[in-house]
């Protein structure tokens, strides 16, 4: 990944346009990150794995609350150590 500063990036932007296509480019502004140049294939894949991340919340959130739903008060009581042994001896 090649890194140039943001008045590098105003000068040569069509040339970092090629770049990106290869590989990302990162702009820095006062020695920071500041934005990437990403291909399209690069940026279609960031945004499935966001998808998919957001499902993967999505059905953990909805687990959860099933789970909680059909739990006892006494599940609730149990600290974590309790839990561990409970698994431990289910296996």
């Amino acid at each position: 990944m090649i890194s140039v500063t943001s008045v590098e990036a105003q000068n040569r932007f069509g040339q970092l346009l090629d770049t990106a296509l290869r590989e990302p480019v990162t702009i820095t502004r006062h020695g920071r990150t500041a934005a990437f140049i990403v291909s399209p294939q690069d940026m279609q894949a960031l945004l499935d794995v966001r998808a998919r991340r957001s499902k993967a919340v999505e059905a953990l959130e909805a687990w959860s609350t099933d789970a909680a739903a059909v739990s006892t008060p006494t599940a609730a009581e149990l600290s974590e150590e309790e839990i561990n042994r409970l698994v431990h001896a289910l296996r």
